[in-house]
């Protein structure tokens, strides 16, 4: 018997051949046209879809609840001082003309770059010149950059560290002109990697981690500049990097002698908004500058000057200070309203308002008795182009509908600019009064550890000079002493407000926003 061949016998007893080859098994009877191979192509690409997601979910999970770097969410200890100096911009409309100013904070800042012997370390989240097409603006960063190269040249010891984010370089599309003057002089410029920091858009940066991140953003750019027409062309990836929505939001100007903490930038476009800052000195500087060393160290950026320190046994003076940083702000924001009483006065001026849990504890404090009267910005113009009123006019419009007698709401009068402002007041009648004011909206973003921010915490009697300033500022755009400063509610509760609430409640569920 040859080996291409076998026999069998059949259990009738018939001898029967059979082939040598071995049966085939089930379902393989069209082995030649292949159609076991999609099936399993099929099952490999599932399992591979499964793992992709698996892995999708993990990076978004992470990167919504990884460890801060080291130094962010920062809180100093309370410092006493003998004075603390309240600034501010504010536009407003006169007869005659579109608009006035009264300029504060970036004429201080200029004296105390003139003033600065030993160092300067300026962090601001805007920092150029671009516009859109046929806009005029005064040449504030010209200036500021000016003024830093030639206070370098005259003191050539002076260590100067300018530090910003990267929307300024287009998000590595093209160099900064501003930036590289001040690099040619011999200034330190640090561009924030705000890569570590978590993710406020998890399932679109969970996306860009595993696929875009790794080819960078800088080469030609090619796509028109849509944050300013008349700024340079930006690469698709960087866009792709913009989409992340990460930002070093602070704004802090400090040197030996003294430091600003503002709302303001120093941007071309950002000129006319209206804007608050405090100013002071002492051992608190060098919380400062170690909330700022915390930026540096995962950006890349060397060691800031050290500023000597106290224990606080013998300091004195009339105000309470503290330095607060991403959310130690949202602590000590919830605590304030908290414990506003009865007879107490909130007040509010802010650019974009929308965080949850600071609405819910308004709410409650105007059920306890408490004033509580906002200002804020109808969100209706971005640096010359029109907005849609998200977030403040979907939150005014449901603040009101829950307690339309107990929160009183009125509209910054605003022209081509912004009212930028980020301040609260909570003016009680026993007690320290308090006010907060810095770089931080109230939002989820600004408040809960994605965005960079600053703020100073101040405390005194209620009738201290700078207690009674606010107030001040406070009453006059209030009751539009001397100009028309702010609008009635009704002004902006227009009938479309339901459809921006559903787009600003999508919004804020998925963390697809801008504040």
């Amino acid at each position: 018997m040859g080996d291409e061949e076998r026999w069998t016998t059949h259990r009738s007893g018939t001898i029967m051949q059979a082939s040598s080859r071995r049966p085939t098994s089930f379902g393989s009877k069209n082995r030649k046209t292949g159609e076991r191979k999609p099936r399993r192509r099929k099952k490999t690409i599932g399992i591979l879809l499964l793992l992709l997601a698996v892995w999708l979910l993990a990076v978004l999970v992470y990167q919504m609840h990884k460890p801060l770097p080291e130094g962010i969410s920062y809180e100093s200890r309370v410092y006493r001082m003998q004075q603390v100096d309240f600034l501010h911009d504010l536009t407003y409309p006169v007869p005659g003309r579109e608009f006035t100013q009264e300029r504060q904070i970036f004429d201080r800042t200029i004296e105390m770059i003139n003033e600065a012997e030993k160092f300067i370390v300026i962090d601001v989240f805007l920092f150029n010149d671009y516009t859109h097409e046929g806009q005029e603006y005064p040449k504030v960063s010209a200036k500021l950059a000016k003024t830093l190269i030639e206070r370098k040249q005259a003191v050539p010891d002076l260590d100067i560290t300018f530090i910003t984010d990267e929307v300024n370089t287009n998000y590595g599309s093209s160099a900064n002109e501003l930036l590289e003057s001040l690099k040619k002089a011999g200034i330190r410029v640090v561009v924030t990697d705000t890569d570590p920091l978590r993710d406020s858009t998890p399932i679109y940066s969970a996306f860009w981690r595993t696929f875009v991140q790794w080819f960078g953003q800088s080469g030609h750019g090619w796509m028109p500049n849509l944050m300013a027409s008349d700024g340079p062309d930006i690469t698709l990836r960087s866009y792709l990097k913009l989409l992340n929505v990460k930002a070093n939001h602070r704004k802090a100007f400090i040197t030996e002698k003294s430091a600003l903490i503002s709302s303001g930038n120093i941007h071309d476009a950002s000129a006319y908004h209206s804007n608050v800052a405090l100013e002071v000195s002492g051992p608190i500087i060098g919380d400062m500058l170690k909330a700022e060393q915390a930026i540096l160290g995962f950006s890349g950026g060397g060691t800031l000057p050290s500023y000597p320190t106290s224990s606080g046994e013998n300091e004195s003076g009339p105000y309470a200070v503290q330095y607060l940083t991403e959310g130690k702000v949202y602590d000590h924001v919830l605590e304030e309203i908290g414990a506003a009483e009865s007879g107490d006065t909130i007040w509010m001026g802010m650019f974009y308002l929308a965080d949850k849990k600071v609405l819910s504890e308004l709410t409650k404090a105007a059920d306890r008795g408490v004033a509580v009267k906002l200002v804020l910005d109808p969100n209706e113009n971005a640096f010359g182009r029109d907005k849609i009123g998200i977030p403040n006019r979907p939150v005014a419009a449901e603040l009101h509908s829950e307690v339309p007698e107990k929160i009183e709401i009125r509209w910054y009068n605003t022209t081509k600019e912004q009212y930028h402002t980020k301040m609260m007041f909570v003016d009680r009648a026993n007690g320290e009064s308090s006010v907060m004011a810095g770089s931080t909206n109230f939002t989820p973003r600004n408040l809960k550890d994605y965005n960079l921010e600053n703020d100073l915490l101040v405390r005194s009697a209620a009738d201290s000079p700078l207690m009674g300033e606010i107030r001040q500022y406070f009453e006059r755009i209030w009751n539009n002493q001397d100009a028309t400063y702010t609008l009635d509610l009704e002004e902006h509760l227009e009938a479309t407000t339901w459809m921006k609430d559903l787009v600003y409640r999508i919004q804020m569920r998925l963390g697809f926003t801008t504040f």
